[in-house]
């Protein structure tokens, strides 16, 4: 199976960077999985509410341009729907039946996405009520697709 992560910015925490590369190398037994980092734009400071919205559309350009033709994409987004490790598991698992090639998840800068991604998302999903930095939302994101790979094999990890 293809998984990707279409991320806005670039990763400057070492600690992050650390947990990222444990991540991808525990994934490739699993699947072929693709990191791809888009251009970050400068949001000015006390920026305005158009300044903020066109920072997103930019980003959301970018973004778009970045996912293949006919992948499957979620959006990370804080108003999405709540799953347990178990649900991701499982439509993981009914989106690799269903034939669907590749699976793209989207991760927006500290704005979050804008309003075209949310529109070409296929499903939205929230890893929680919290907020996290948007850097360390690609940690988390790829520790549950981990999770949801051994869930799905019915091996050892998931408590």
């Amino acid at each position: 199976m293809q998984v990707s992560v279409i991320a806005v910015g670039k990763v400057k925490d070492r600690y992050i960077n650390e947990g990222i590369a444990e991540y991808e190398k525990r994934l490739r037994p699993y699947a072929d999985l693709r990191i791809v980092e888009v251009r970050d734009e400068r949001v000015p400071n006390r920026a305005s509410a158009a300044e903020e919205g066109q920072v997103k559309v930019t980003e959301g350009d970018h973004i778009l341009a970045a996912v293949p033709d006919g992948a499957l994409l979620v959006a990370l987004d804080a108003a999405g729907e709540m799953w347990s490790s178990e649900d991701l598991a499982s439509r993981m698992k009914g989106w690799e039946i269903a034939g669907k090639g590749e699976i793209v998840f989207v991760i927006g800068g500290p704005l979050g996405l804008s309003p075209a991604v949310l529109s070409r998302a296929d499903v939205r999903l929230s890893l929680s009520r919290l907020t996290f930095l948007h850097t360390m939302v690609r940690l988390i994101l790829l520790e549950q697709v981990y999770r949801a790979f051994r869930i799905m094999r019915g091996e050892p990890y998931h408590k």
